[in-house]
């Protein structure tokens, strides 16, 4: 196996963790998130982070762990509806905030990750999300200005991967995940399944090997964040 291959989270992100990092954490509500990194930076009673994520997980899960510890200072997010406790942090002023629109959210890890300092969009233009920034015409269009995201560390989950950091993610877990996989300065992944190299179809890779320094293979929970069903007939 390569040496980018752990036994466990906790080991995966030794010397890594220290107090005021910023970490992106990949997932859209409970779906594709690092649910053992995470646990594995509870465990680390690291604090002062600044997570940049969809969401703060739900109470009890997820990030939502890291705000019961609050060893979260600030969050990056687009949406935070599931989790109470987020909003009491805030609204006491114990969390700080910085709220994007989704798919701005998305283009600013992207953009990130590609090397790209700023781009302008349409998005929040006469809203509160354009104050205090550059606003500049374009085409007789009015654009606001946002800034790329970079993290120190950024930890995804991927349903497959090889001993080289080759992934490929499954469904709703390919949206933030494969972005914030290039964004961070270090990468972790956590796989269902851990393969030799050869086994993926190159042409299947979401995410290179390149991006991603070290990985572990888990076993993963995977809640439901909310479950509707209907009567049967």
């Amino acid at each position: 196996m390569s040496k980018k291959v752990y036994t466990d989270a906790v080991s995966a992100l030794a010397g890594l963790l220290r107090n005021d990092m910023t970490v992106m954490a990949g997932g859209f509500g409970l779906c594709g998130i690092p649910e053992n990194l995470i646990a594995a930076i509870k465990l680390s009673g690291v604090t002062g982070l600044t997570v940049i994520s969809n969401n703060a997980g739900v109470d009890g899960f997820g990030l939502g762990q890291l705000l019961e510890t609050k060893q979260i200072k600030k969050m990056i997010s687009s949406y935070v509806g599931e989790n109470k406790l987020f909003a009491q942090q805030f609204l006491s002023g114990e969390l700080e905030l910085e709220f994007n629109p989704q798919g701005t959210l998305a283009e600013r890890i992207r953009a990130g990750g590609a090397g790209i300092p700023a781009f302008f969009t349409k998005t929040g233009v006469g809203t509160l999300v354009a104050e205090g920034k550059e606003l500049r015409t374009f085409d007789g269009e009015t654009y606001v200005m946002e800034r790329g995201l970079r993290a120190d560390l950024a930890i995804v989950k991927a349903w497959k991967g090889d001993s080289e950091g080759n992934l490929i993610y499954r469904k709703t877990a390919r949206n933030f995940n494969p972005m914030m996989a290039m964004a961070g300065l270090v990468t972790v992944a956590e796989v269902e399944q851990l393969v030799n190299v050869g086994t993926i179809d190159p042409d299947h890779v979401h995410t290179p090997g390149i991006f991603v320094q070290r990985l572990i293979e888990g076993t993963h929970e995977k809640r439901i964040e909310q479950r509707t069903t209907r009567k049967r007939d």
